[in-house]
């Protein structure tokens, strides 16, 4: 029977040329009440949930208790077959039930109401299937079409909206009005603009669910490391600091310094320059400051003001790099106006066409040894004597 129901629901969802909603609504406008449904004296739920649902009896007893006032499986048919119609398989309806049992007792009239709206947005049906998993909860209650309908210009389209509730699906029961505008306000006056406000807050998107408050003391800690609002560097600050105490942040400038030899001056440069040098490992930090100084011979002032070059992978990007360089110079083939620091923060593509393949007939070989060098490998022709 709910399998038939599932059918049905499908077809008149997603037929064409008529709108799914539209199909939907002819439905039910033109079925007739059904009676009221007697209850079921025969009807358990703990069976029901196992047989129909596919929980195991431990989680069907558990959700059982939630669902004390079921007394027919008229209701939970209805929700069963909507789920099955917006595609979602037996394992996830199973893991939907489990997590929120009350969602059988449903109203459908709402669920079927917020599926219009969420396909009005521009969801296709697995996205809604998708949204439903991550917060069934809101699903069934009314205000999830304009809770969304508020964080799509945000973040530019549905697939940007799911990648970022799939880190943070409290945004869909976050208090808009005291949280999230108040933090989307002050990010403006931060100097932010629209773009750089959906950076920080798809890589960070609990920054938009978090009190007020706090997101203004991350603004201040971010501004005593010397960067300050409306510049540049100010959100990948605030990215490189957020949820971090100020005694972590202080113990990684200072490691940054002693690591680097900088002065107090020089690391506040590096810091500006590239703020996310406080979320490199230091491990990292110490292996890439021994390669930079001990091995390509780069003052530690030198390096501050070009602190990127921290970001950057050792052994996939910087290593490999510097043997191409050295190969290059060592043979009379390198154009002196190229720095190290010009070479490697060149994109993959300048650099092999500037480097690579203008010395095929020269040096044959190289373009191999490079893809060598960034596997790891030290092929014999970049060994140095």
């Amino acid at each position: 029977m709910i399998r038939l129901r599932s059918c049905i629901l499908t077809h008149v969802l997603y037929s064409a040329p008529a709108s799914p909603i539209s199909s939907l609504r002819r439905l039910l406008s033109t079925t007739e009440p059904a009676p009221p449904v007697p209850a079921n004296p025969g009807f358990a739920v703990e069976d029901y949930l196992v047989a129909t649902c596919g929980l195991t009896r431990p989680q069907a007893l558990k959700a059982s208790l939630k669902l004390s006032g079921l007394k027919s499986p008229s209701k939970p048919d209805s929700v069963l077959a909507l789920l099955a119609g917006l595609g979602l398989s037996s394992a996830d309806v199973a893991a939907l039930v489990a997590a929120d049992p009350r969602l059988l007792c449903a109203k459908v009239d709402t669920l079927t109401s917020n599926v219009k709206g969420l396909a009005g947005m521009g969801m296709s049906r697995s996205q809604i299937a998708q949204l439903v998993m991550l917060g069934c909860i809101i699903f069934r209650c009314k205000p999830v079409v304009s809770r969304l309908h508020y964080y799509l210009p945000l973040f530019g389209s549905p697939e940007n909206l799911l990648r970022v509730l799939k880190q943070n699906s409290y945004l869909l029961s976050s208090n808009i009005d005291k949280v999230v505008e108040p933090n989307l306000a002050f990010l403006r006056e931060c100097g932010l603009g629209a773009c750089d406000i959906a950076k920080l807050c798809t890589s960070l998107p609990r920054l938009l669910s978090t009190k007020p408050e706090k997101v203004r003391a991350m603004a201040a800690c971010t501004e005593s490391l010397g960067v300050r609002r409306g510049s540049g560097m100010f959100r990948k600050a605030m990215q490189a600091v957020a949820f971090r105490s100020e005694e972590k942040i202080a113990a990684e400038v200072a490691y940054l310094k002693k690591t680097f030899r900088w002065s107090d001056a020089e690391v506040g440069i590096a810091v500006c320059r590239s703020p996310m040098v406080l979320s490199r490992s230091e491990d990292t930090l110490l292996r890439t400051s021994e390669f930079l100084i001990s091995e390509v011979g780069l003052e530690p002032a030198y390096i501050a003001p070009r602190s990127v070059m921290l970001c950057l992978s050792l052994e996939g990007r910087l290593r490999p790099r510097y043997y191409v360089m050295k190969f290059l110079k060592e043979n009379g083939l390198l154009n002196l106006g190229w720095s190290y620091f010009s070479i490697v923060k060149a994109t993959e593509k300048v650099f092999v066409e500037k480097f690579i393949c203008p010395h095929k007939e020269a040096a044959p070989y190289l373009a191999e040894d490079y893809d060598a060098a960034c596997r790891g490998e030290v092929p014999t022709n970049f060994r140095f004597a």
